[in-house]
């Protein structure tokens, strides 16, 4: 997933490993309309998210298949899927608030320059300086112990003692590993200061420990359930 944290939209990348193909989705984060879905490039592997930023995706190439190294990068529309650019020598460093810096991978040794979000256009080099990094606005909960939670918050023992927690005004942000029947669960709790307000099982007959189950975006709250359906609430 990646965020744009100025036009609050969620992007999304899903990967086939059995069939070797990636595809792409964009959605309003506020409203949940579909701006597109299902979108494949022509290269339909060797790709994938990079960055978003002011309602522009950035999708990026690999330099080889055999290697991690990103090289080239294709523009999206974010609301149209629309394709804005395209540059198979530009490779992405990172992004600041201005816009995306960028690099071209031929020259030696690297020179990094300010990009045109909407037409890829470099005609500024990058003054770290001048230009700060961007802010994502994304929290990310932290591990605690359950004796570290506030008393009686819950009431199911976790698996291994230890749960993903995350505050958030008044709101309190749980996701747990349990057994159930003998079965490993993964479970997400939402309280509005000591009361349960909502709950839902994230994924059940589980083989191992899974990694942090949400993120909160501003005042959503993001996550996956059963690895297939994304879910957003509004805090």
């Amino acid at each position: 997933m990646e965020i744009d944290n100025i036009t609050d939209t969620l992007f999304v990348e899903i990967r086939n490993n059995e069939e070797k193909n990636v595809c792409f989705g964009s959605i309003d984060l506020v409203s949940g309309k579909v701006y597109f879905k299902d979108y494949t490039t022509p290269e339909r592997w060797l790709t994938g998210i990079e960055a978003a930023y002011d309602g522009v995706l950035l999708i990026h190439y690999y330099q080889s298949e055999s290697g991690p190294t990103h090289k080239g990068l294709l523009a999206i529309d974010a609301f149209t899927g629309a394709t804005l650019w395209n540059n198979f020598n530009y490779a992405f460093d990172h992004l600041t608030a201005n816009g995306p810096i960028v690099y071209d991978t031929r020259s030696q040794p690297r020179k990094l320059f300010l990009a045109d979000i909407k037409t890829g256009a470099t005609t500024r080099i990058y003054e770290p300086y001048v230009y700060k990094d961007a802010e994502n606005n994304i929290s990310v909960p932290e591990q605690l112990s359950a004796e570290n939670l506030p008393a009686d918050l819950i009431t199911v023992h976790p698996y291994g003692n230890w749960v993903h927690y995350l505050d958030y005004n008044n709101f309190r942000i749980v996701s747990l590993h349990a057994l159930k029947a003998g079965l490993l669960v993964q479970m997400l709790y939402l309280f509005d200061g000591t009361d349960k307000v909502y709950e839902d099982l994230l994924n059940s007959d589980i083989q191992k420990i899974q990694p942090e189950a949400f993120i909160l975006h501003k005042n959503h709250l993001i996550y996956i359930k059963n690895k297939t359906e994304l879910k957003v609430l509004s805090l």
